[in-house]
C-alpha cells in the first residue's frame, strides 16, 4: 500500500497504481471533508476559478439544510426542485430550461439524484459542475456517471465528474439515518463487485484493476469496525464513510465507468425496480444494494465452494428475454445480455481453465469477499435493511431477480456463472 492519504495523493496525481506505479490523478480539483464548511462556500468555490455567476439546485428538503446558506454565501440564482424528483430527461430539460444564460457553473446541493441532474445540466452547458453533499448516502458524488430513468428502467450514461465536491460534516452527520444506512448499503457493494469483476477477468480474460480498491481499503475497514458508530452520527465515523463513498467514484471515474462499484448485486436493485418498482414501497438505492449485496455474498460463498463447476452454454435467448420482460424492454435487455453469452466453443474453454485454475480462482476471489455472515453483522448493527421484507418487497422477487437480473447488463457476474452451472 502507497504511503500517504490516497485523496490527498490522488489530488495531486501521485497515487501510484498499485500494479503499474504509474501515477494516478482525480479528476476532479479540489475535495474538502471538514467538521463545518460553515462561511467558507464562498472561499471554497472562488479557489476553483470558474467564474462568478452560479446556479444553484437544490430541492424542498436539502435547500433549508444548506441550499439557503450556499445561495447567500455566492449571491446565486436558486432553483428549488419538488421532492421526488427523478433524473429523467424531462427534469434535466427543466432545469437547463431555467439555468440563467450568464451562469458560469452549475452547484448541486444535495445527493444522488441532485447531483446527477446537476451533471448532466453542466455537461448540456458545457459548463462546470460543483457539489455541496447533504448526505452520505451514495458513491456517486465524484464518478463521471449519471444514473438516467427512462421509462423506468434505470442505466448509467456518461456524464461529467464535478469540478470539485465538499463535505460539511455537521450536515452530513445530521441526515437522516436512512440516508447514512444507505450509505452503508452502497459501501457494502464493494466486496461482491470486487468479486463479480474479477470472477469475470478470471475465466474470460476481461479487463480488471486493483487499483479502486486499494484506494479506500483503509476507510473500509474502519468503517466496517465500527458500524454502530456510524449511525451514532460519530464524526470520525461518518468522515470513513464519506471518505469511502468519494474513493470509489474516483475508482469508478479512473476505471471508465462503473465496474468497480456496480455488478451483480446492483443488477438486482435495478431489476427490483423495473418490475416492481410501482408497487413496492419507497426505499433508498443504498437500501435496496445492501439486501442485494447481501444477496450476491451468499451466492458467491456457495459458489466458491464447489470443488469443480462446469458450465453450459448460455441458454437464454432474445423470445426469453422478451418474454420476461415485454418487448420494448426484452430487446434492451437482449442487447445487453447477447454479447456476454457463452456458445459452445467458449464454455469448452471455459470449463478448461475452470478445470485446472478453479481452486486458484476462488482462493483469489475469496481474498477480496467479506463473505456474508460478516456482512449481514455490519448490517445489523446498524439497523440496516437485511432481507426483502425489511423492504416491503413480496415474497420471491429477490429469488426471482437472482435468476433473470443478469439479463439486464453486458456484465458477466456471479448471475451468470450459476445460471449456467450444469
Amino acid at each position: 500500500m502507497p504511503s500517504g492519504d490516497p485523496l490527498e495523493l490522488l489530488l495531486e496525481g501521485r497515487y501510484p497504481d498499485p500494479e503499474t506505479g504509474e501515477p494516478l490523478a482525480a479528476t476532479a480539483r479540489a475535495i474538502a471533508i471538514e467538521p463545518s464548511l460553515d462561511g467558507m462556500e464562498a472561499e471554497l468555490v472562488g479557489r476553483l476559478d470558474i467564474g462568478r455567476r452560479f446556479a444553484v439546485v437544490a430541492d424542498v428538503n436539502t435547500q433549508p439544510v444548506l441550499g439557503d446558506r450556499i445561495v447567500r454565501a455566492l449571491g446565486a440564482q436558486s432553483i428549488i426542485l419538488h421532492d421526488g424528483v427523478v433524473t429523467d430527461e424531462e427534469t434535466i430539460a427543466k432545469v437547463a430550461a431555467v439555468v440563467e444564460p450568464d451562469v458560469d457553473a452549475v452547484i448541486a446541493v444535495g445527493s444522488g439524484t441532485i447531483n446527477d441532474i446537476c451533471k448532466m445540466v453542466a455537461m448540456g452547458r458545457n459548463c462546470p459542475q460543483v457539489v455541496f453533499a447533504t448526505a452520505p448516502s451514495m458513491n456517486g458524488y465524484t464518478s463521471l456517471s449519471a444514473s438516467l430513468t427512462e421509462h423506468g428502467f434505470k442505466r448509467s450514461v456518461r456524464a461529467i465528474t464535478p469540478t470539485a465536491a465538499f463535505f460539511d460534516l455537521g450536515v452530513i452527520a445530521a441526515a437522516p439515518s436512512r440516508l447514512i444506512r444507505s450509505g452503508l448499503g452502497d459501501s457494502v457493494a464493494r466486496p461482491t463487485a470486487q468479486a463479480d469483476w474479477l470472477l469475470q477477468h478470471l475465466i474470460l480474460g476481461r479487463p480488471y484493476r486493483e487499483a479502486p480498491f486499494a484506494m479506500l481499503a483503509a476507510d473500509e475497514a474502519a468503517l466496517l469496525a465500527e458500524p454502530a458508530a456510524l449511525v451514532a452520527r460519530d464524526t470520525t465515523a461518518v468522515r470513513h464513510l464519506v471518505r469511502t463513498l468519494v474513493l470509489s467514484g474516483f475508482g469508478m471515474t479512473l476505471c471508465g465507468g462503473s465496474f468497480p462499484a456496480s455488478q451483480g448485486e446492483h443488477l438486482i436493485g435495478h431489476y427490483v425496480e423495473l418490475i416492481a418498482g410501482g408497487d413496492i414501497p419507497h426505499s433508498f438505492h443504498g437500501e435496496q444494494i445492501g439486501v442485494a449485496s447481501l444477496a450476491m455474498a451468499r451466492l458467491q460463498d456457495r459458489v466458491l465452494t464447489l470443488p469443480a463447476p462446469r458450465l453450459r452454454p448460455t441458454a437464454i435467448d432474445r423470445e426469453s428475454c422478451v418474454a420476461h420482460f415485454g418487448p420494448a424492454q426484452g430487446e434492451a435487455c437482449w442487447r445487453e445480455l447477447e454479447p456476454k453469452r457463452l456458445d459452445a466453443a467458449q464454455t469448452a474453454e471455459v470449463n478448461a481453465r475452470l478445470e485446472r485454475d478453479w481452486p486458484a480462482m476462488c482462493e483469489r476471489i475469496a481474498r477480496v469477499t467479506l463473505g456474508a455472515p460478516r456482512m449481514l453483522e455490519v448490517l445489523r448493527t446498524a439497523g440496516a435493511p437485511t432481507t426483502p421484507a425489511d423492504l416491503g418487497w413480496p415474497t420471491g422477487l429477490l429469488e426471482q431477480a437472482l435468476g433473470y437480473a443478469r439479463m439486464m447488463r453486458n456484465r458477466y457476474t456471479f448471475l451468470d456463472f450459476a445460471g449456467d452451472l450444469t
